[in-house]
């Protein structure tokens, strides 16, 4: 059974709509409505990617780091967003805490927010 907080195997896209590799994906959040829709982040090995303030480092000294199933110390894309059937992840091989969790959701409607402001 999915739930957010799971780190998921799927194939993120490119910008370019290219068909990406198999990486790590962060569930945030199941959308409402009776389809099995999730929004999910990219997560990636390649830390020199991550936006400081804004992205969420996952390192291997962290409490959490164990359950999340990833190799290596590894970066939360907030901003690589998607929504994707459930029906085409390819299973979950960890978690993150819920304390990671919450700071993410925060920063990415914070970052939501800010928008509002310049329209």
């Amino acid at each position: 059974m999915k739930r957010a907080g799971q780190i998921v195997l799927f194939r993120f896209p490119q910008t370019d709509l290219e068909q990406g590799k198999l990486r790590p994906a962060l569930l945030l959040a199941r959308l409402p409505g009776a389809y099995d829709d999730w929004l999910i982040c990219m997560i990636s090995s390649q830390i020199r990617h991550g936006l400081a303030g804004f992205d969420d480092i996952i390192q291997e000294s962290d409490s959490d780091f164990a359950e999340s199933g990833l190799k290596t110390t590894s970066v939360v894309r907030i901003g690589r967003l998607a929504v994707v059937s459930g029906e085409i992840l390819l299973g979950a091989i960890g978690q993150i805490s819920s304390e990671r969790l919450i700071r993410i959701r925060k920063r990415l409607a914070e970052w939501l927010l800010e928008g509002l402001e310049q329209v």
